[in-house]
This record gives structure tokens, C-alpha cells and sequence, in this order.
């Protein structure tokens, strides 16, 4: 077979496996929902026009909206974990799942009262915006304490996956059975490589202050943003440095699944990736107790990492999508066109 036509097959195999991958977390969102009962309708289901639908969180909720993991049965908490794992990357989902157990690890070094609702794996939660039906623009929201996950979809197709939230305490597990465990790990170590790649001309550019803030800068707000921008700018980067750069970013780009992850890949892309700065505040040297701080920034992207917390042992992380959080003008324009 000619190179060009072996080229052809590939692609179209690559896109017909795409299309599946697609058409099986739709399929998976419907069985979902019409296997609920009334009751848990009631709890799971909202308006596509909700503010719900951009009332997310990442701390500890007595009150969080939406059907909890404890008030499902086994088969529904499966078909819960299945449609998760579909839309996010594999990596993705095994540290989700590493963070749900977290709370039972939080439970005791905090001493809780046994069934205290604040460090309880069982009360992650799933809420769902609009239908999902042919010809309907509808999202969802996996979330509980360290995650939160929003989807928005027109039809099948997902256009949305962010905003999207991950974090972890403890940051390093520093006793017990999981003792050295850390969730992050890549992140951290990533972000520190590349800092320590830069020549001093260059660090004086991305370390914009010595003092790290006490979270995620853009926390839960509505809209992400953050200016004045600052850090250096990926075109002054040299090779080395770049393939750094584009690894870290990769990390938190393919916490998505595979076409969404290229979707907003080729977003970035487009709007120039020469473009994007890299960002850090606090302390440069990786050690236990100094509080650090970096970010991605660019004309459709922004990704935070902190860890200052809990004397710097513990992480939040956050990707927002800045054309496209919640789905962006194209799902608010499908919505008004056909549902108005």
C-alpha cells in the first residue's frame, strides 16, 4: 500500500474510533440518567438555563447539589465511575479515584467523628443541566471534595470539559500504609524542571513574585482571569525548554478525553503558542514546607498548580478554558436558537 494511502486509513480508523468514544459517553449519560428513580431525578436533574450550572466548588459541601455516590445503588455507582472514566483521560480517572480515598485517609489524621459528612468518599455527587437527547444542548458536573469536573455537550459532542478542578491533601502522604503516595507527583516535579532549566535572565522573567498565594488565583470564580498576565513568554523559551513546557502543559491538556484533548490542543495552537507564558511565584527549590505557585497562561487556556496549604502540603490545580468554560457562546447560541 502506497505511504499516502496508509496515511488515509490511519486517520480514518483514528476518527471512526473517535466518533465511537464519543458516541459511548453520550449513550452512557442517557442510561445514567433514565435509570434513576423519581426521587433521584429530583436531586439530579436541573434546567440547561440553571446558574447551577456555574455554581461549582472544590471544598467540602454539607449542602452540594445533585444525586450523592451514597444515595445510589452499586450498579448505579458502576455506571457513574463508566461514564466518568468516558469523558475524562485514564490517568485521569485513577487519580480520581486516588482522591475520593483520600477522604477516608483525611478522616482519621483529623479524627473525625465516625459518619462525619465532611471526609466522606460517598458524598461525591453527580447533577445534570438539560437532557441529553439528539438536539439538545445539555451538561453535567462530577464533584465533590479536591474535584470537580463540568461537561457540556450540543447533541453528542462534547465542547466543553472544563471548568475542571483537581487537588489533594495531603499533598504527600507522610505516614501510615501510603506513606511516600503522592497524587501530583509529575506536576510538581515537571514545574519545578522546567523552573530550573531557565538561565538567570530568563527566571528573572517567570518568577514574578517571591511570596506564593494562598490558592488558585482564580478559585471558583465565573469568569477566569487574571491580569496583569505575567511570566515568560513560550517564544524565548530554547528547544529544551520547550519540550518541557508543552510536557507539563500535555498533563493537564490529556486529563481530558482523547477528541477533547485535541480539540482544545488545536485551540491553543491556533491562537499561537508562542503566545504562552509560564509563570511561578514562591519558592524555587522543591522541598517540603515551601509554599510554590506556577501557571500556564494564553489567549484560550489558563492552568494553576498551588501547594501553600497545610505548610505547603497541599494541592489544587485547575484548568480553564477561556473560550470555551461551560461551553461558551457556541452551547449558549445552540440553546437560544432552538429552545427560546
Amino acid at each position: 500500500m502506497k505511504p499516502r494511502l496508509i496515511l488515509l486509513a490511519l486517520c480514518l480508523s483514528t476518527s471512526q474510533l473517535l466518533h465511537a468514544q464519543t458516541d459511548k459517553a453520550f449513550n452512557l449519560a442517557t442510561k445514567f440518567v433514565s435509570g434513576l428513580t423519581e426521587d433521584q431525578k429530583a436531586k439530579a436533574l436541573y434546567a440547561f438555563e440553571s446558574d447551577e450550572r456555574y455554581n461549582w466548588h472544590f471544598v467540602p459541601l454539607q449542602n452540594r447539589i445533585g444525586v450523592k455516590f451514597n444515595e445510589l445503588s452499586q450498579a448505579q455507582r458502576d455506571l457513574a465511575l463508566e461514564l466518568l472514566r468516558a469523558y475524562i483521560g485514564d490517568k485521569t480517572y485513577q487519580k480520581t479515584l486516588d482522591i475520593m480515598k483520600m477522604e477516608l485517609l483525611l478522616h482519621e489524621l483529623e479524627k473525625r467523628e465516625p459518619g462525619s459528612w465532611n471526609r466522606d468518599p460517598g458524598r461525591y455527587s453527580l447533577t445534570f443541566f438539560g437532557t441529553p437527547a439528539p438536539g439538545h444542548a445539555w451538561g453535567w458536573r462530577f464533584e465533590g471534595h479536591h474535584v470537580s469536573f463540568s461537561f457540556s455537550s450540543i447533541n453528542n459532542k462534547v465542547i466543553a470539559s472544563t471548568p475542571s478542578f483537581m487537588g489533594a491533601n495531603p499533598s504527600i502522604v507522610l505516614a501510615g500504609p501510603e506513606k511516600g503516595k503522592q497524587i501530583f507527583k509529575d506536576e510538581a516535579q515537571l514545574g519545578f524542571a522546567l523552573l530550573h532549566k531557565f538561565s538567570p535572565e530568563q527566571a528573572a522573567k517567570a518568577v514574578y513574585t517571591t511570596t506564593a498565594p494562598g490558592d488558585i488565583i482564580t478559585m471558583t470564580n465565573r469568569t477566569a482571569l487574571i491580569t496583569p498576565s505575567a511570566g515568560i513568554p513560550y517564544a524565548e523559551l530554547n528547544k529544551e525548554q520547550k519540550a518541557l513546557f508543552m510536557q507539563l502543559m500535555s498533563l493537564y491538556i490529556n486529563r481530558f478525553s482523547p477528541r477533547f484533548a485535541d480539540d482544545m490542543m488545536h485551540e491553543i495552537e491556533m491562537a499561537g503558542v508562542d503566545k504562552l507564558l509560564f509563570a511561578w511565584a514562591g519558592a524555587t527549590v522543591e522541598e517540603l514546607g515551601k509554599g510554590h505557585y506556577y501557571r500556564i497562561q494564553g489567549p484560550t487556556v489558563l492552568i494553576e498548580y498551588d501547594n501553600t496549604q497545610n505548610e505547603a502540603n497541599h494541592v489544587h490545580t485547575v484548568v480553564r478554558d477561556l473560550k470555551h468554560d461551560y461551553g461558551g457562546d457556541e452551547l449558549l447560541a445552540h440553546y437560544k436558537k432552538f429552545h427560546y
